[in-house]
């Protein structure tokens, strides 16, 4: 379907995702993710493209990968250090999605690290049938009845909560991705786990941010007790060396600002009203 025409979905939301109420890979999906990362990490790969751009300062390429028949698409970067103004780490892509996978969010693709041109980076499956959220927001895609209120802005509210844990300054709504059953992916993350002074005192998203305006106003109980129970050494042993001692405290900090927040909230509206 054109992106200069509107997308009209007519279907219902699926009743599986009404009940979740949290965007994600699915539960099936998700268990084939180890047999991913093994075909990403030993299949053939050849460029199909890089990406270049004002939107692409890191200048990804596009990989095709084949084994035993099998071909996915993948995404490989290796940004260190300053690029556009900004510091880059594509370690942080790793640690980004294994994070993501122990707090049982699962919105982040399998990303593992692969050497390209005898290069370090990270490898990220493609996921093929998304469009960005900016369609949304901009009114190009029309939404299900049943997708607006409640069920949208708790993807956004978790999409947020992670970013806000990550500190992830470069989310915006082209690397926030949509599937075609209304579930939300979230890529770019070689902008997070900043360890400035600014994200150790402020979540990134607040009703008063120039750049991140928002909150977090409902979230699963699951990833709340799941934050709770998060220490240094669970996530040294999620990320292994993709992240230093000092971004491991900072995501510590901002673990504790997150759930401070979150008494904040149930405090003045109630816990039946923030947490599901």
């Amino acid at each position: 379907m054109s992106k200069a025409k509107k997308r009209i979905f007519a279907l219902a939301v699926p009743a599986a995702l009404a009940v979740i109420l949290a965007a994600q890979f699915n539960p099936d999906e998700i268990s084939r993710d180890r047999d991913w990362e093994e075909f990403l990490s030993k299949a053939e790969m050849t460029v199909e493209k890089q990406m270049t751009g004002p939107g692409a300062v890191t200048n990804p390429y596009k990989m095709l990968l084949e084994m035993d028949g099998r071909k996915r698409f993948a995404a490989w970067k290796n940004p260190q250090g300053r690029m556009g103004g900004a510091m880059e780490g594509w370690m942080w892509e790793i640690a980004a999605y294994r994070l993501d996978r122990w707090l049982g969010l699962n919105m982040v693709p399998v990303t593992i690290e692969r050497r390209f041109r005898e290069n370090r980076g990270s490898l990220q499956l493609w996921v093929e049938g998304t469009f960005p959220y900016l369609e949304i927001m901009e009114g190009r895609t029309k939404m299900p009845g049943g997708m607006k209120g409640v069920l949208l802005n708790r993807q956004v509210y978790l999409q947020r909560a992670f970013d806000d844990l990550i500190y992830n300054e470069d989310r915006h709504a082209n690397n926030i991705l949509i599937t075609d059953d209304w579930r939300m992916i979230l890529i770019d993350h070689s902008r997070s786990f900043r360890t400035s002074k600014a994200s150790l005192t402020t979540l990134l998203y607040n009703p008063k941010s120039r750049t991140h305006p928002g909150t977090i106003s409902a979230l699963p109980s699951a990833f709340v007790e799941k934050l709770k129970a998060l220490t240094p050494e669970i996530v040294r042993t999620i990320v292994e060396s993709y992240l230093t001692k000092k971004e491991i405290e900072a995501v510590m900090v901002r673990r504790d600002l997150i759930l401070k927040e979150i008494d904040r909230l149930i405090a003045l509206n109630g816990k039946a009203q923030v947490l599901y």
